[in-house]
């Protein structure tokens, strides 16, 4: 009775010291690392303490011990074969797990004794891993267009929790529509690590777009990691729908230069025969695309085409346009001709197109056609005949030399400067050059340089008296002499003083016939008024007299008049 008495009493004062803390706090271990596992938090004081012990949950209301610390003994650890050599305790109290694994997902109690407080707190630990690898594996070797092909398996192996895969294609998500994409995904579960292996299936019905296009998956995993596969490719297969001849040459293409004709086909794989329908004859070729024509002239020109051998009426066509431009040119090289003869010019133009005609002379280009129907001595130079036709051009030239017997056009004479002297000028025409000879002795003062046939020659002379002074050109053709007569400059002097009195006599008479017009206008003047002034006085006695004075003095004043018209000239 006394024993039964006593049991209840401990049982109640058990049940008051023991408190349990409610609610589970959780730790998340990464699989195969050590887990440290808290033990109250720091909420006893460590000197308060006088035993701790973990333990876990075994399941069905059972627990495992796995060690013991008392305060004044070291760590006992009493756990078994599953945690041996596994657990730890820390200077905290916290429980060191090491290698965790998934089957340590339980909850795990730390026990505290504090004086005469009993506390436990337990901890729930959960393992994550990430994927151990992410890859595409049974690759489709190409994807046809408008069929519906397994792309690929990807593959997240030993993940816990299992993960989820998405697929994508140029970095953008691919989503299961029913028709072009279709996505089955499934997870194994490892008997033994129970880790999830999560594998999906991408069946594709590919477009022509996708032919370089990168495919890969990823996964996001709880733990916040994301992987994402090696990109993958694809060989797009799809039948021919357009077909283009194309024409590789320089341009402009002209006569003697190579042509290459193209058959370029948009189907994948690319056909590699095909047919080349030239002008005259149709050519079959293999493993190319290409035929070259070589050597073409204008008569190259013309419509061509190609097409594929197992489908003929896939065919296309091109123009080839082969440009010429030949120029027939008379007269050309060097020509002789003497002065007043005729050269006529004559020229033909054979052009693919529209041409444009230029000439020169002597490197100078002219505003037209040049013609000669009379030829002057500066008709001489080299003329160049251009033809041009985009960037083709022809060029023909002829350099005209005109001769003949030398010609003086000019013989001429100036007082120098200074006066001390006279300048002879003789200018004259021919070809070749014209030598120039003068019959007196002289300083030579210039010679122009021979431009068109021209020569001009100068010399000084001081002629003492007057003479007649000869020019003279030559040149194998003839020659020409002219005459012109050379005053002396003392008469030239004496002359230029007579003609200076002679003009001041001139001068002189005219003003003495002006002031004798003057002085008689002014005598006329001084009688007509004195004749006037009598008049007057006669008229106050009768009116007749005032009318004849009138008369008369209308007279004397158109006389008076017709005096001074004549004195002012």
């Amino acid at each position: 009775m006394h024993l039964l008495s006593a049991s209840c009493v401990c049982a109640l004062l058990l049940t008051a010291l023991l408190r349990q803390v409610s609610g589970l706090e959780t730790v998340i271990g990464l699989y195969g690392e050590t887990l440290e596992i808290p033990c109250n938090n720091g909420a006893i004081k460590a000197d308060d303490v006088l035993m701790t012990k973990w333990k876990y949950d075994k399941g069905e209301g059972l627990s495992g011990d796995l060690l013991v610390k008392q305060k004044t003994q070291n760590v006992s650890i009493n756990a078994n074969k599953e945690y041996k050599g596994r657990v730890s305790m820390a200077a905290n109290s916290s429980l060191l797990l090491s290698a965790v694994k998934l089957t340590d997902q339980r909850t795990f109690t730390c026990m505290v004794v504090a004086g005469a407080d009993i506390t436990e707190y337990p901890v729930n630990v959960v393992i994550y891993k990430t994927p151990a690898g992410l890859e595409i594996s049974d690759k489709a070797e190409e994807l046809e267009i408008g069929k519906l092909t397994k792309l690929g398996t990807c593959v997240a192996q030993d993940a816990n929790p299992a993960v989820n895969i998405t697929w994508l294609k140029d970095n953008k998500p691919l989503v299961a529509d029913g028709k072009g994409i279709s996505i089955q995904a499934s997870v194994q579960v490892d008997p033994v690590t129970g880790l999830s292996t999560t594998s999906s299936v991408l069946e594709y019905s590919a477009e022509k777009e996708d032919t370089d296009a990168q495919f890969t998956c990823s996964t996001q995993h709880t733990m916040g990691t994301e992987l994402v596969s090696s990109p993958v490719t694809f060989t797009i297969t799809y039948s021919t729908e357009n077909i283009v001849l194309q024409v590789i040459a320089q341009d402009p293409l002209v006569e003697g230069d190579n042509v290459t004709l193209k058959c370029v086909a948009d189907g994948n794989p690319a056909p590699t025969s095909f047919n080349f329908h030239l002008k005259d004859k149709m050519v079959k070729v293999e493993n190319t695309n290409t035929y070259t024509i070589t050597n073409v002239s204008r008569n190259t020109t013309g419509e061509y085409k190609c097409s594929l051998v197992d489908d003929p009426s896939m065919e296309a066509s091109a123009d080839i346009t082969v440009k010429y431009l030949d120029i027939n040119f008379s007269p050309s090289g060097n020509i002789v001709k003497s002065a007043g003869e005729t050269l006529n010019l004559t020229f033909q133009i054979v052009a693919s197109g529209e041409s444009k005609v230029s000439w020169t002379k002597d490197n100078v280009k002219l505003d037209k056609e040049p013609k000669f129907s009379k030829l002057t001595y500066s008709d001489s130079g080299l003329y160049e005949y251009d033809v041009t036709m985009g960037s083709l051009s022809r060029k023909a030239f002829f350099e005209l030399t005109v001769e003949g017997a030398p010609v003086i056009k000019q013989l001429s004479k100036q007082r120098g400067e200074d006066g001390q002297h006279k300048v002879l000028i003789c200018e004259a025409e021919g070809s070749p050059k014209p030598a120039v000879s003068w019959s007196i002795n002289g300083t030579s003062l210039y010679e122009s340089p021979f431009v068109n046939g021209k020569i001009t020659h100068k010399i000084t002379v001081v002629p003492t008296a007057n003479l007649t002074v000869s020019c003279t050109v030559s040149n194998e053709f003839g020659m020409d002499t002219k005459d012109i007569l050379v005053s002396s400059l003392f008469e030239e002097v004496r002359m230029d003083k007579q003609d200076q009195s002679d003009d001041s006599d001139q001068t002189k008479l005219v003003v003495g016939v002006v002031v004798g017009l003057l002085i008689a206008t002014m005598v006329i003047g001084v009688a007509y008024w004195v004749y006037m002034k009598k008049s007057k006085q006669g008229s106050w006695k009768t009116g007749e007299k005032e009318n004849g004075s009138s008369e008369e003095e209308k007279k004397l004043e158109e006389k008076m008049e017709e005096n001074s018209q004549k004195a002012e000239v």
